[in-house]
């Protein structure tokens, strides 16, 4: 039901100077459904054509990905690049973010539009937007976060949605006197969205006793990186999920779980899906690929780098259940949380835990990640590693088969991935801004040897041959896959819902003193 008017926007908003035909031969085509050989012709930045012995101009540059897979381009749908936050900005920006990504085999990414309490939703669109435009290397669009409630955000709320292609709109249950909503404003918030047909996000933890947790672990003398963790438990992230899951169900419209980190909350998710709730889960490639024992490493610049919110968990375990719940679809679709800060910024902290600048990388990491604890496990299949690294976000987020597809009218956002490329990852050698990678020394099999962004190669040989503001903003239109059915739920709940019929009392009343 999408194919209509995004390829009348993908016809539209053509960018020019691209390679004006490309012919992707030899390799296997693999989308989330189904993988074969075969070869895929690109012009003007569109798939025209996939198929066995093409007929093709005589001026169309040809890749051999022979012996290779042919897999849309990754889809990373939580970054924050150039975040202010706690008092400081993330090092990656939006030029050096979106390289990041491609290098790793994204194109496409969504990043958070957070306003301060009291500042206008729209304002602040345009101040995220002024920053990425000149920027960006590759196609992206934006969720805005709901800090504040009032009659104007709702109305902001419409308008976002109406005239600038935002679809999604996060809430903080977390970071009391910043960004955290009460039940309350959340039910409002909630059902707002349901109204405009926009997704809800949640940061899932119960901010209250968060704060509660992190005066203890202060006032016993636990002031480094671990007294982040242990001031806010799994527990919390869990009790958080199943809230903001209930109340989403009060209000019947679909919710989307940022950066699951534990099996407390992954359960609950799994758990509601069981129920038939819409609840969506996203697990991150910090969560997939590490752990949170490295907040009790005896050098505290080392413990800092993985200070994130919620937090790593120091079971061991926890990565592989999260890939397990991944691999059968209780967890829908792997983002980063991309928020880096380099060490004289997290210092800033060395006190006093609280004042860590939470944030991690992933955004290049993410795919080869996922490849290595997924495929190379046997928990996914390479059309399952399509699926959540770049079809599922795509349908979610509503660019889908725009994006998250190769097939005859998508977007030429295509990578050639090799699963025989073995690669050890390393700060020394990322393309991050940031001085220090969380995946440090983790040796993978499996990565992005061609990226291709809008019909031009744009990675190739561990060479960048990007243009700086070249990349496209997506309006991603409302009521998409998410709210297929919510109508029909709502009827047949409607109807459960009866008067009972009954005579009037006539009875005595008690009637207390004053």
């Amino acid at each position: 039901h999408l194919w209509g008017p995004l390829l009348e926007a993908v016809v539209s908003t053509q960018s020019t100077g691209m390679v004006k035909r490309l012919l992707v031969q030899g390799g296997i085509v693999v989308n989330d459904d189904r993988e074969w050989q075969a070869d895929v012709f690109v012009e003007d930045g569109i798939i025209r054509n996939i198929g066995s012995n093409l007929a093709i101009p005589e001026d169309t540059k040809v890749v051999d990905a022979s012996g290779k897979y042919v897999i849309p381009g990754g889809i990373d749908p939580h970054t924050h690049f150039q975040l202010p936050f706690m008092g400081t900005v993330a090092v990656d920006d939006f030029d050096i973010g979106s390289k990041a990504a491609i290098a790793g085999g994204t194109t496409f990414f969504i990043d958070f539009v957070i306003p301060a309490k009291g500042q206008s939703l729209i304002e602040a669109y345009h101040q995220w937007k002024a920053w990425a435009t000149p920027k960006v290397h590759c196609d992206y669009g934006f969720h805005v976060a709901v800090t504040w409630w009032s009659p104007k955000v709702s109305e902001e709320m419409g308008i976002l949605v109406k005239d600038y292609g935002v679809s999604s709109f996060k809430v903080f249950m977390a970071y009391k006197g910043a960004f955290m909503l009460g039940d309350e404003d959340m039910y409002h918030v909630f059902q707002r969205c349901k109204e405009i047909g926009a997704l809800v996000q949640v940061h899932a933890e119960n901010g209250d006793l968060v704060a509660e947790g992190q005066k203890k672990m202060l006032a016993m003398g636990i002031t480094g990186p671990e007294g982040h963790e242990l001031s806010r438990p799994e527990e919390l992230e869990a009790e958080a999920t199943n809230r903001a899951i209930t109340i989403a169900n009060r209000v019947n419209t679909p919710v989307y779980i940022v950066h699951v980190m534990s099996k407390g909350a992954a359960n609950v998710i799994s758990h509601h899906r069981k129920e038939g709730k819409r609840v969506f889960g996203e697990p991150i490639a910090a969560g997939l690929g590490c752990d949170g024992t490295h907040m009790w490493h005896k050098d505290w610049r080392h413990a800092a780098a993985y200070v994130m919110g919620p937090p790593l968990r120091p079971d061991p375990t926890t990565k592989f259940f999260l890939m397990d719940l991944l691999a059968n679809g209780d967890l829908s679709c792997v983002g980063t949380d991309n928020c880096t800060f380099c060490a004289d910024q997290k210092a800033m902290g060395k006190d006093d835990f609280t004042k860590i600048p939470n944030g991690v990388n992933g955004v290049e990491d993410r795919m080869a990640v996922v490849w290595d604890m997924g495929v190379n496990s046997g928990k996914l299949t390479p059309s399952d590693f399509v699926r959540v690294t770049s079809s599922n976000a795509a349908r979610i987020f509503n660019v889908y088969p725009r994006k998250g597809r190769i097939d005859v009218g998508s977007d030429a956002d295509i990578v050639i991935w090799d699963k025989n490329c073995e690669k050890t990852i390393s700060a020394k050698t990322h393309h991050h801004a940031v001085d220090f990678n969380i995946f440090e020394g983790m040796k993978v099999k499996g990565a992005a040897v061609i990226t291709i962004v809008n019909g031009n190669v744009v990675w190739e040989k561990e060479q960048l041959f990007t243009t700086k503001g070249s990349g496209r903003y997506v309006n991603r239109p409302p009521f998409g896959f998410t709210f297929l059915g919510i109508e029909t739920r709502d009827k047949v709940r409607d109807e459960l819902l009866r008067k009972v019929e009954r005579e009037p009392y006539t009875g005595p009343v008690f009637i207390p003193q004053k």
